[in-house]
């Protein structure tokens, strides 16, 4: 059981880098990362493909850290 919980994490990890990776950058370098944050607060919602990802993301996000808690309890308990 241990096994097939780490080979989960891993191909979860892997797919959520992949994600990652395929956003376009909407912003560069750290002025862009300041104002970034605050379009994304005042409501501007990503559209399209790029709205597909972001919850497919969050999806991976949850999974990763869910699948790292089971993992961690497995191996305390083994």
């Amino acid at each position: 059981m241990l096994t097939f919980a780490k080979v989960l994490l891993v191909i979860v990890a892997i797919a959520l880098i992949l994600v990652v990776l395929l956003q376009s950058s909407k912003t560069a370098g750290l002025s862009g990362a300041i104002s970034g944050g605050a379009e994304q607060m005042i409501g501007r919602k990503a559209r399209g493909f790029d709205a597909v990802l972001a919850r497919f993301t969050a999806g991976l996000a949850i999974a990763f850290i869910g699948l790292t808690l089971w993992v961690a309890w497995l191996v305390t308990h083994q």
